[in-house]
C-alpha cells in the first residue's frame, strides 16, 4: 500500500482574513500577496473554500488565508460549510484581520461575527476596507463601528493600496509580540499536479482524499469549486503540490462571470502543472467536451493520468470489465494513449493511494534523457526493421539523423532529406518503438520533423 500524504507545515505564522460578504477580502488578499490568485467579483459569496498563499513583508514570509464571506443565513447555499471553513481559519490563525466595508457601514452580520471573535480579541486587527479617499477614512470614528468593541479600525483601500504597508507593519509587530515572526520559507520544488474534469466528477472529494484532510468544500451543487485550491504534501520524501480546480464544461454552457473566471483559472492551472489527473465519472458517457479537454492536454504536452472515479457505483469490478472500460476510454481519447488509467472511488477511498506511485513514475520518466549513442543504435535498428514510409512527396524519404533535443516533456528531432516527406504513420511507429524501449510512462512524446538544407 502506498504511503499516505503528509501535509507540509512550513511553520510560517498564519494571518486570516474574515468578514461578511462583499467587504473586499479577496481584493485585499490579492493586494497583499501581489498576485491575482483569488477571483474577485461583486457577486456575494464568490469565495467559498479558503484560499491560502504566502505573503512577504520586509523580506520575510507569512501564510495568508482568505475566507468565504459570511451571511449567517440558512437560505444561502453552502453557508454552513463556509462558516466551518472560517471557524477553522480563525482557530489556526495567529492573527485575524476582521474586515468591514467602510462605505456600506455596519450590518447585522458584523455584530454576529464580532460576538464570535470576542474570545480571540488579542489576535484581532480591525480593518476598514474601501476607504478609498480622505472623507471615507474619517468615517472610522462612526458610533456603529465603535460599538463592535474592537476600537477604531485601520482604514485601508485594497483597490488603490492606501495604508496596506501600515497594515502589514501592524501585522509584523503583533506577530513579534507573540513570538511568531515571519520567516524565510525554505524553497521547495514540488511536482505540480492539477485535478481537471467536468463539474461533479468528484475532483474535490478526490483532492481531500489525496492530501488526507477535508480541505475543500464538497457538495452535489454544480460549480461548488470556483477557484483553484492548492495544498503541498510529502509522499515518500517527494513534495507534491495538488491543485483542485473548477469544473470545465462546453463553452456554450458556461454562464456567469464566476464560472467564466473559474474555468479560466482551471486552464491556467493546466498550463502551470507538470502532471494532470484527468478525472472522469464512471457512470457517465465520455462526451465531446471530455475529448476536447484531452486534446488540450496533449497540445500542451502534459503528462496525464486518467482517473475513473466513482468506481464503487460501477456495474461490476472484474478484470475483464476494467479492461473493457480501458479499451473504450483509449478509443475515445486516441491522443492520450500514453496515459495510464486508474479506477478509484473518492467516496470509499478505493485505490486512491495507488495514484501516488503513478505520479512519481510519470514525473521521473518525463525527465528521461537517452544517451546519444544508445539512441543512435536504437534508431538504426528500428529503421532497418521498417524503412521510412513516404508522405506526400514523390521521392522516398531518407532519414539523416534522429536526436533528443529536450526532456520534460521528451522531445526529439528527426532530420530528413530535402524535398521528401515522412508519412505520419511512420512517426507514430517511431513513437511506439520509443515507448517499448524507454517507456516514457504517462508522458507525451514530441517528434519534430526537420528538412536539412541541400548543402548539408
Amino acid at each position: 500500500m502506498a504511503t499516505p500524504a503528509q501535509i507540509v507545515k512550513q511553520e510560517l505564522p498564519i494571518v486570516a482574513l474574515v468578514g461578511r460578504v462583499n467587504v473586499g477580502k479577496s481584493t485585499l488578499f490579492n493586494r497583499i500577496i501581489e498576485k491575482q490568485k483569488a477571483i474577485v467579483s461583486s457577486i456575494a459569496g464568490t469565495t467559498r473554500t479558503r484560499n491560502i498563499a504566502i505573503a512577504s513583508w520586509r523580506g520575510r514570509n507569512f501564510s495568508l488565508v482568505d475566507t468565504g464571506g459570511l451571511t449567517f443565513s440558512e437560505d444561502i447555499p453552502l453557508e454552513k460549510e463556509i462558516i466551518e471553513q472560517t471557524e477553522l481559519a480563525i482557530k489556526e490563525a495567529n492573527i485575524v484581520l476582521f474586515v468591514i466595508d467602510i462605505q456600506a457601514g455596519i450590518l447585522p452580520q458584523e455584530y454576529e461575527l464580532a460576538k464570535r471573535l470576542a474570545k480571540d480579541r488579542r489576535k484581532i486587527i480591525f480593518v476598514a476596507n474601501k476607504a478609498d479617499n480622505e472623507r471615507l477614512r474619517s468615517d472610522i470614528y462612526e458610533h456603529e463601528i465603535l460599538k463592535l468593541g474592537f476600537g477604531e479600525p485601520l482604514p485601508v483601500s485594497a483597490a488603490n493600496g492606501t495604508n496596506i504597508g501600515d497594515l502589514l507593519d501592524i501585522v509584523y509587530k503583533k506577530l513579534a509580540k507573540i513570538k511568531k515572526l515571519p520567516k524565510e520559507s525554505k524553497e521547495i520544488k514540488p511536482i505540480k499536479i492539477a485535478l481537471i474534469g467536468k463539474p461533479n466528477v468528484g475532483k474535490s472529494s478526490l483532492f481531500n482524499d489525496l492530501i488526507g484532510k477535508k480541505e475543500v468544500i464538497v457538495s452535489e451543487i454544480p460549480h461548488t469549486t470556483r477557484e483553484p485550491h492548492d495544498t503541498l504534501v510529502i509522499v515518500d520524501e517527494q513534495p507534491m503540490l495538488f491543485v483542485d480546480t473548477a469544473g470545465i464544461r462546453k463553452k456554450a454552457r458556461v454562464s456567469g462571470e464566476l464560472e467564466i473566471s473559474g474555468v479560466g483559472k482551471s486552464i491556467e492551472m493546466i498550463k502551470k502543472s507538470d502532471i494532470v489527473l484527468l478525472v472522469l465519472d464512471s457512470n457517465e458517457q465520455i462526451t465531446s467536451q471530455d475529448q476536447q479537454l484531452a486534446g488540450f492536454l496533449r497540445e500542451n504536452t502534459k503528462s496525464v493520468i486518467i482517473v475513473i472515479n466513482k468506481w464503487d457505483l460501477a456495474e461490476e469490478n472484474t478484470d475483464s470489465f476494467r479492461n473493457e472500460t480501458k479499451e473504450k476510454i483509449y478509443a475515445a481519447f486516441p491522443h492520450l494513449d500514453y496515459a495510464p488509467i486508474v479506477f478509484t472511488s473518492a467516496k470509499t477511498e478505493y485505490r486512491v493511494h495507488q495514484i501516488f506511485p503513478l505520479i512519481t513514475r510519470a514525473w521521473q520518466e518525463r525527465q528521461t534523457i537517452i544517451p546519444e549513442n544508445e539512441l543512435a543504435e536504437f534508431f538504426k535498428k528500428i529503421t532497418r526493421q521498417h524503412r521510412p514510409a513516404r508522405g506526400k512527396g514523390t521521392r522516398h524519404p531518407e532519414v539523416l539523423g534522429f536526436h533528443q533535443i529536450h526532456n520534460n516533456p521528451p522531445m526529439f528531432e528527426m532530420q530528413i532529406k530535402p524535398k521528401t516527406s515522412v508519412h505520419f504513420s511512420y512517426v507514430h511507429y517511431i513513437e511506439n518503438r520509443l515507448r517499448e524501449k524507454f517507456s516514457f510512462f504517462g508522458a507525451p512524446i514530441v517528434i519534430k520533423l526537420t528538412k536539412l538544407k541541400r548543402n548539408i
